[in-house]
């Protein structure tokens, strides 16, 4: 989810709220700590220099348990954010502890946030030497060729 689109539903909701894929919510007392962008700039096992920037939000648990964000304080934060340091209009990456620091992307379904488990991937497989992954056949579904078939009596076997 880019920055403008939590700008454009954070307006709709009375309370803001955060559940990880599997369904367990995030506490509803936590605080945003941190709205900020991060440029990453690296090269690739395939030696192509990349460039990556992403808004990130970082939620915490603390013990105040009255704690509840309200849609348009999380709203000020982000507009604060933009004006100080320029942010630009990215995807958000959210950053919240559970065993450690866990990186995710950010989805909306229609009532709460989404915390989505982000994954590693190879940006430049041709020069890793990974193989392509072979299409699966059915042995039923491949076309059969009679002009070279055995038949029964034919000699050919």
């Amino acid at each position: 989810m880019k920055l403008s689109k939590i700008k454009e539903i954070l307006p709709t909701l009375v309370n803001v709220g955060f559940q990880l894929e599997n369904g367990t919510l995030v506490p509803e007392h936590f605080h945003v700590t941190e709205v900020g962008q991060i440029t990453k700039n690296f090269i690739d096992c395939g030696g192509v220099i990349r460039s990556e920037k992403v808004v990130n939000f970082q939620l915490w648990n603390a013990d105040d348990f009255e704690h509840k964000l309200k849609p348009a304080k999380l709203l000020n934060i982000i507009k604060l954010s933009e004006e100080k340091l320029g942010i630009e209009d990215a995807e958000i990456e959210v950053e919240y502890q559970s065993e450690t620091i866990g990186k995710y992307d950010l989805d909306f379904n229609g009532d709460t946030f989404v915390l989505k488990n982000k994954t590693t991937a190879c940006l430049a497989q041709d020069a890793c030497g990974i193989p392509s992954e072979k299409v699966k056949k059915n042995l039923a579904e491949l076309p059969v060729n009679n002009a070279n078939a055995c038949t029964p009596g034919g000699g050919c076997c």
